[in-house]
């Protein structure tokens, strides 16, 4: 679709919280929290005319490579908050996009992200089609306290779950939707830490795809302030993810 009059190079959304998005503490779930920065993200390049319809014409999707959150407060029930985003650096095939979540006016969320322009039929990345120039660019201009960065496992890893990818996994692009990953990880952590509120932020890497009937071993190892899983098909990692723990 044709770029938004209403476009702006920040964009503000607003999203009330629903029961079916909270934990049993009535606080929202740290997937579902990925789910409305992301579809902030996907609304932003939706008015500025590069959104998955725009870029299917050439083959072409935005896929996340790494994602850290850093939560000082997770929002409840019937809150509506408020999500600001902006795009730090966009060349090529590239992009760092910022989302900050407020409630009241206080934030409670940063997220920065990093965004690769994948071709959907030969599964590689490559430029984007599309022109970009009008969107204004603001890489002074953090969300968060640290920046994203590589996630190091070791051997000391512990296989402790194994699954095959069901349909339920797999998202439009035709591959596990990067929130699965963090969904069948935190399935796997003492619920207390979740309930209590005590993962203080979270990264993932998204190294390789999986897809439908693709099998998997989840392995984790944890230290005093983190836990760390990674998935791995075949002996090679696909996915990995830091829980900084309280």
């Amino acid at each position: 679709m044709p770029i938004s009059p209403n476009f702006s190079s920040i964009f503000i959304k607003n999203w009330e919280i629903n029961f079916t998005q909270c934990l049993p503490n009535g606080y929202l779930k740290h997937t579902d929290l990925c789910n409305i920065l992301q579809l902030t993200a996907a609304a932003h390049a939706e008015v500025g005319g590069i959104s998955f319809s725009d870029m299917q014409a050439f083959n072409q999707a935005w896929v996340l490579s790494r994602i850290r959150v850093e939560i000082t407060e997770l929002p409840k029930w019937k809150d509506t908050v408020t999500v600001r985003t902006w795009i730090n650096t966009l060349e090529n095939s590239r992009s760092v996009r910022a989302l900050e979540l407020y409630v009241n006016g206080k934030k409670m969320v940063g997220c920065v992200t990093f965004w690769a322009v994948f071709n959907t039929k030969i599964r590689r990345p490559e430029a984007l089609a599309l022109p970009y120039e009008h969107f204004e660019l603001y890489p002074e201009r953090i969300a968060t306290k640290k920046s994203i960065s590589k996630i190091n496992f070791n051997n000391d890893s512990e296989l402790i779950f194994e699954k095959s990818v069901a349909i339920s996994d797999i998202d439009i692009v035709n591959h596990v939707n990067n929130v699965k990953y963090l969904e069948w990880c935190l399935d796997l952590v003492d619920e207390n830490l979740i309930l209590n509120q005590k993962i203080e932020s979270f990264e993932m890497n998204f190294l390789k795809e999986l897809s439908l009937q693709d099998k998997v071993g989840i392995y984790k190892n944890k230290t005093a302030d983190s836990i760390i899983f990674n998935i791995n098909k075949s002996e090679k990692t696909c996915f990995a993810l830091r829980l900084n723990i309280l």
